[in-house]
């Protein structure tokens, strides 16, 4: 213990020091020490029937009563308590995760003061969970009340928000700042609804718009394009935790059909899908409709519920990867599973308690095991389903008798390319037969056609004397067809030599008639007409051989074959989750979390925390359905207007996208150690109102984007900064800067080549050659090293939604700048600014691609340099370029194309201002102006 920590300690234990006296009201046990010995002590003490030293700190009269060494404490005399002692000195709890020196003075001053509690405790904590009236008393698991709309008096105030915020402002001496203008306004909106900046023309329409409507027509424009859908369908693929790959091992196997899950979220934001329906189709969409293994009617609405499930696939799962220990993977991934619908629909990190009660909030082991058994059904550990077996065929009948008929087709090319097949290895076999000696020839022959198991040992040797015959089949006649030469070069030796010989006996024959007669080549067929036909039966041979390739007509056979099989109707699976019929099984409370120790049986049930006020039954098995229905039950109490966090969640979030900052500041924790509401009567009138109005989205960006808060200027002043300096209490607008994918999609939309095309299959990653991931297909040498350049293929300028997802591999551009994180899923983006940002925006060839694009796109519509640089900018920014920036721009750009040139003499003229102005653009896009949006 340092001397540091030894003097404090002092102070602690003899309450020296104005700070540490006694506290001006009692403190009691339940609202003052044990969270203290929650979080520090109940591990070894008490919990899941551990109690080292036979001590329970989870009672006050427990820990009176003490263990092996005697009494805990003593009441009213902290010096002679051993637990004070213990927890003082350092040597509890073990470790180095010792008291902080607050908590040692609150138990000191607790015991001081009698031990008191504030109410009567249970005997035992046998009958169930303990959650004392202080933790049920905690902020976010209260009603979501309906708090009346403060009456303030102004001209400002534009939405109810307004007034919330308005109200809060005056207290502090504040009031809200000036108007943002409207180049500021339609930037703003356009990021913040399609997470592109907006196109010059649209600025200076909106601009010049005289209509007192047109902030307001502006925001319905945004909300009625698809843009809409992908910006905010991204932000919701965040939190459920979306990627195109298993994760989990360094395989991460990619998951071919997730992105039919993607298309939903982003459909469902498109079509304003009430957020009810949202969250229920998510949770329970194959419940939906009482159907065995979910598929039923296959109809649109059917698809997109089925897809919905997706949401409940997203976890790392390695139960299909070689290597991994199953019962650990598939525990794994449940496990999983419990964080990203706790964090994203409750605000809970009840993943904490998985192993032991959670340490802060009141949320017991059996708590997660009952939230967890509303989901074994589905996934039953037991039982379980690897990725492959969690699928949905997407096959019509129409695209399967399209398949059939198609695979008819292919069939008879094979059986053409099968038969030609057979002429070749014929073939082949009567050419190797030629230059074998006359007298093995037949019996050769016959020894390659009899079936292998009814060879005699003679045609077997036979055989293995001539393995050039023996080896025909078909896996080899692409061997036979590169030795083609040689075959034809051994068939004309052998004519060769058969001519000269029926030359000589033509020759001996006519000896004693017509001696003066002299047979040649040529004339032999004249004197020896069966040998001639013979030579030249062998020279056709080799010709014919030399000719012939067989290894590349039965290729192109087989390409013809799989042409046509490319025309039949891809078959496309949904990844869903799904409950096997009349599948009840018992769940158990792993001890310690380990699922090789069973405890208790427990049933499915709601968080005993958020029952206090909305009591739940989520029974075990619904005997009107075929399935369990318990996800079905839990997701409707979540999105019955009665839940506590649901709705308070949601629209934490979109106020996070739209202000940089939610009203709680921990989107994913709203316990204990989250943030607690700067608005607490606006988080509350917001939630409620999305739930009144029929949980309707797009009504609520309407109403925070019309508000006076929303379209405040974000100049800072010397009051603002030292009143309000992190801007919580929103007297102006918060500068932030864009998510990753809002960048790379800027530059893409600068450059005027951002394509349209929706949904479907992502666009490829892959790793360059100096180990970057990039967009591309993969292609690999023999030693598996990345080869080939794919900078042009297609999807390459598809907008960042829809870039594959892989957890192993993120796109280096979008790593750069803090993507999301999805292990397993992300709650809250991070913004850091660091220097590989600036290299890579330098140095990064897709910052140098999309700057040499957007050079070109400017050259090609005017040969005016000082045209071409405030085209630019207008691209770039929305705004017109200021004339003393234009002047500096100017210069650059000159003193660049000189420099291009002087470096190399072979420029043109024309090249060299390229490259200049290239390096312009490239410097725009690096700005803070281009990566924050104010």
């Amino acid at each position: 213990m340092n001397a540091i920590r030894s003097l404090a300690l002092f102070v602690v234990l003899t309450g020296i020091g104005p700070t540490l006296g006694f506290s001006a009201s009692p403190l009691t046990f339940e609202k003052d020490v044990r969270p203290i010995l929650k979080a520090h002590c109940f591990h070894c003490h008490g919990e899941s029937g551990v109690k080292e030293a036979e001590l329970d700190v989870r009672l006050r009269h427990w820990i009176v009563a003490g263990g092996d060494s005697g009494e805990a404490i003593v009441v009213g005399n902290p010096d002679d308590s051993l637990l004070l002692e213990r927890v003082a000195s350092g040597d509890m709890p073990p470790g180095d995760k010792n008291l902080s020196d607050g908590d040692i003075a609150t138990l000191r001053e607790w015991i001081q003061q009698g031990a008191k509690t504030a109410r009567d405790e249970p005997e035992s904590l046998d009958a169930g969970d303990y959650i004392t009236e202080e933790e049920r008393a905690f902020w976010s698991f209260q009603p979501i009340s309906h708090p009346k709309i403060p009456a303030v008096a102004s001209s400002r105030v534009a939405t109810p928000i307004d007034a919330f915020v308005l109200q809060r402002l005056e207290s502090q001496g504040l009031a809200f700042s000036e108007t943002a203008d409207r180049y500021t306004l339609i930037r703003r909106a356009t990021f913040d609804l399609w997470g592109l900046p907006p196109d010059p023309e649209s600025v200076e329409a909106f601009v010049h718009d005289p209509s007192p409507n047109a902030y307001k027509n502006l925001i319905d424009r945004l909300l009625a394009s698809p843009r809409y859908g992908e910006r905010w369908g991204r932000h919701w693929l965040d939190v459920a935790g979306y990627a195109d790959s298993d994760g989990y091992t360094n395989t991460d196997v990619e998951r071919e059909f997730a992105y039919f899950y993607r298309d939903y979220v982003i459909d469902s934001f498109n079509d304003d899908k009430p957020l009810d329906q949202f969250i229920v189709e998510q949770l329970a969409g194959d419940e939906l409709v009482d159907d065995a293994g979910g598929s039923g009617d296959l109809t649109p609405q059917r698809i997109a519920q089925l897809a919905a499930t997706g949401f409940l696939r997203t976890a790392p799962d390695g139960t299909a990867a070689g290597g991994a220990e199953r019962d650990l993977a598939i525990n794994s991934t449940i496990a999983d599973t419990i964080d990203i619908v706790s964090t994203s629909l409750l605000g809970l990190t009840v993943g904490c308690a998985r192993c032991h009660d959670h340490r802060y909030d009141p949320i017991s082991q059996a708590d997660y095991h009952r939230l967890r058994a509303i989901f074994e059904p589905a996934l039953d550990w037991k039982k379980w389903k690897t990725p492959m077996h969690r699928r949905i065929s997407l096959y019509t009948e129409a695209d399967k008798q399209a398949r059939a008929a198609v695979e008819a087709r292919a069939k008879a090319a094979t059986d053409a390319r099968t038969r030609r097949q057979q002429e070749h290895l014929d073939r082949t076999l009567y050419e190797e037969l030629l230059v074998v000696p006359d007298d093995v020839r037949e019996p050769l022959k016959a020894a390659y056609q009899t079936e292998k198991a009814k060879r005699t040992t003679e045609q077997v040797a036979l055989l293995e004397e001539y393995p050039s015959v023996a080896s025909i089949s078909a896996g080899s006649l692409y061997l036979y067809s590169q030795q083609r030469a040689r075959r034809a070069n051994d068939i004309e030796k052998e004519a060769a030599e058969r001519e000269a010989r029926y030359v000589t006996e033509a020759q001996q024959k006519l000896a004693a008639e017509s001696p003066d007669v002299v047979v040649s080549a040529k004339s032999l067929e004249q004197h020896h007409p069966t040998g001639f036909a013979e030579v030249l039966r062998y020279r056709e041979a080799a010709a014919i051989c030399r000719k012939l390739d067989s290894k590349k007509k039965l290729a192109d056979l087989q390409s013809e074959i799989a042409e046509i099989r490319s025309t039949a109707p891809k078959e496309k699976f949904l990844r869903v989750l799904t409950e096997p019929v009349n599948h009840t099984p018992e769940s158990h409370l792993f001890i310690r979390g380990d699922h090789n120790q069973l405890g208790q049986i427990v049933e499915p049930g709601e968080l005993t925390v958020l029952q206090s006020f909305t009591p739940v039954e989520i029974v075990a098995n619904d005997s009107d359905r075929s399935t369990t229905g318990r996800r079905l039950a839990y997701a409707r109490h979540l999105t019955s207007g009665k839940h506590p966090l649901l709705a308070r969640v949601l629209i934490n979030r979109i106020w996070l996208h739209h202000f940089g900052r939610g009203i709680v500041d921990s989107p994913g924790d709203f316990g204990r150690l989250g943030s607690e509401p700067t608005h607490p009567e606006l988080l509350d009138w917001l939630a409620d109102d999305l739930m009144r109005s029929g949980w309707k989205l797009k009504r609520m960006h309407r109403m925070m984007m019309l508000s006076t808060t929303y379209t405040q200027a974000s100049h800072r002043t010397e009051k603002l900064d030292r009143v309000d300096p992190d801007n919580r209490l929103y007297a102006r607008m918060s500068i932030r800067r864009l998510e990753s994918e809002a960048i790379r999609d800027a530059m893409i939309a600068a450059t005027g080549v951002m394509t349209s095309e929706m949904h479907g299959p992502p666009v490829p990653v892959k790793e360059d050659a100096v180990g970057q991931i990039v967009l591309g297909k993969e292609k690999l040498d023999g030693e598996r090293k990345p080869t080939g350049e794919d900078s042009d293929f297609e999807g390459v300028s598809r907008r960042s939604v829809y870039v594959q997802v892989r957890r192993s591999r993120p796109l280096a551009v979008l790593e750069t700048f803090d993507i999301a994180t999805v292990s397993p899923n992300c709650t809250e983006r991070n913004f850091s600014n660091v220097a590989p940002q600036s290299l890579l925006l330098m140095n990064s060839q897709f910052a140098i691609d999309h700057a040499e694009r957007l050079a070109d796109q400017m050259i090609r519509e005017d040969d005016d340099p000082a045209e071409q640089i405030s085209q630019a900018w207008k691209q770039c920014f929305g705004s017109s370029i200021e004339n003393t920036v234009l002047v500096e721009m100017m210069d650059f750009i000159e003193k660049q194309t000189a420099a291009f040139r002087a470096r190399n003499t072979k420029l043109t003229p024309g090249a060299a201002h390229r490259l200049a102005l290239a390096s312009a653009c490239q410097a725009m896009f690096s700005t803070n102006e281009f990566l924050y949006v104010d």
